[in-house]
């Protein structure tokens, strides 16, 4: 069988990265608060008319947020596949990848704080 090309295989790649965000959005409950929450961002960021450069951070912020819960919640789900029972083990796995999660957000948060606080008051 012929190998397929490397831009065959690349697109490819970006189909099965499109289901699983798709996924990700329409089965967790905590991706789609996260994705309501970028829109009113994006939203405010167009009301308050910010710079090129904040759009840079918020964006990045978003993103970092949105992609760390994605690695999240494939490992809650690698967890729960490997391990279906209560472990103590698996629960500390679980517990620092949300603990990751929070980091990021509470991050994004100083940002949208650092770039919106200044508009507002």
């Amino acid at each position: 069988m012929p190998k397929e090309s490397f831009a065959k295989n690349r697109i490819k790649s970006v189909g099965f990265a499109m289901r699983g965000a798709l996924l990700l959005v329409r089965t967790e409950g905590s991706i789609k608060i996260q994705v309501f929450i970028a829109m009113v961002m994006t939203a405010l960021g167009f009301f308050f008319e910010i710079s090129n450069t904040e759009w840079i951070l918020q964006i990045l912020a978003i993103a970092l947020v949105m992609g760390i819960e994605g690695v999240n919640t494939a490992i809650e789900k690698l967890c729960d596949f490997v391990q279906p029972e209560f472990d103590s083990k698996i629960g500390f796995i679980k517990d620092i990848s949300a603990g990751a999660v929070m980091l990021v957000s509470i991050g994004a948060s100083i940002v949208g704080l650092i770039i919106y606080l200044p508009k507002v008051f």
